[in-house]
């Protein structure tokens, strides 16, 4: 009996070490995890993410987890962009930027509509954003890249709007006005997009890109009346932007094999 009880006592020890060391293990492996945010304000610790056609595959700790693309607010990998907003910052009505964006628009000669949805899917309009990489305010400057555009107060949201959309019309010329490539040298960097003679197979990038899409689509979408009929074409049906002119590329980014996401980031 004593035999089994000291046994009984040792193998309770091996079981609570054994579980210490799990949960050190679990939480070290949590430090290092993506932030999946979902619009319903749940937050997913994922250990790594794919975009599969509509849907997200999250590897977590304890399996593997399909989420509708339509249900992430963001992804927050470690290399780029997190929002933090003190508790002290109100919440930023869209259209507090509105004037700026016009303005920033007209000069550099962007779509207003482009510059906001960069600005949604960068900072979600909050002007003190900081990523993990320090790029920084509305439209996620880096120090560096503010310095040269001449921004003295990377945090002033004319100064950094302004800059912003400098660069991101710069991206444009530069790719012949395809807004698929802009946008994936916005977030991965023109030279990656070079290397690979179209939108880079980065699962952040093509993500990056179809969330400024889907926010662009929107904001083009015409508000409807109940008296206002939808234009339409000879054949009666509905006009709708052409997502395959306006981002052509980004369906044979989707179709190519992911590349791993080893620092895609060079934030503008």
């Amino acid at each position: 009996m004593g035999a089994h009880a000291g046994l009984l006592r040792t193998s309770r020890l091996a079981l609570r070490v054994a579980g210490g060391l799990l949960v050190l293990g679990c939480g070290a492996i949590r430090a290092q995890a993506d932030n999946v945010v979902l619009k319903n304000g749940q937050t997913l610790n994922v250990t790594g993410y794919q975009l599969v056609g509509d849907k997200y595959r999250l590897q977590m700790t304890g399996g593997v987890v399909e989420v509708a693309f339509d249900e992430v607010e963001r992804i927050e990998p470690e290399d780029t962009f997190a929002v933090r907003v003190p508790p002290s910052v109100p919440k930023v009505d869209k259209s507090h930027y509105r004037d700026l964006v016009e303005t920033a628009a007209s000069r550099w000669n962007v779509d207003a509509d482009l510059i906001s949805s960069v600005i949604a899917t960068e900072s979600n309009f909050n002007a003190r954003a900081i990523s993990r990489k320090n790029a920084r305010g509305l439209m996620q400057l880096m120090p560096s890249t503010a310095a040269r555009l001449g921004v003295h107060d990377v945090f002033d949201p004319k100064q950094n709007i302004d800059a912003g959309t400098r660069y991101l019309g710069d991206l444009l010329q530069r790719f012949r006005n395809d807004m698929g490539l802009a946008l994936a040298a916005y977030n991965a960097g023109p030279e990656r997009v070079q290397q690979y003679g179209q939108i880079p197979p980065y699962i952040e990038t093509t993500s990056y890109v179809r969330r400024v899409q889907k926010n662009y689509l929107i904001a083009k979408k015409p508000a409807k009346s109940q008296t206002e009929k939808s234009e339409t074409d000879r054949s009666g049906r509905e006009k709708s932007l052409n997502v395959e002119e306006l981002f052509p590329g980004l369906k044979a980014a989707q179709a190519a094999n992911p590349a791993p996401d080893v620092n895609p980031s060079t934030k503008p």
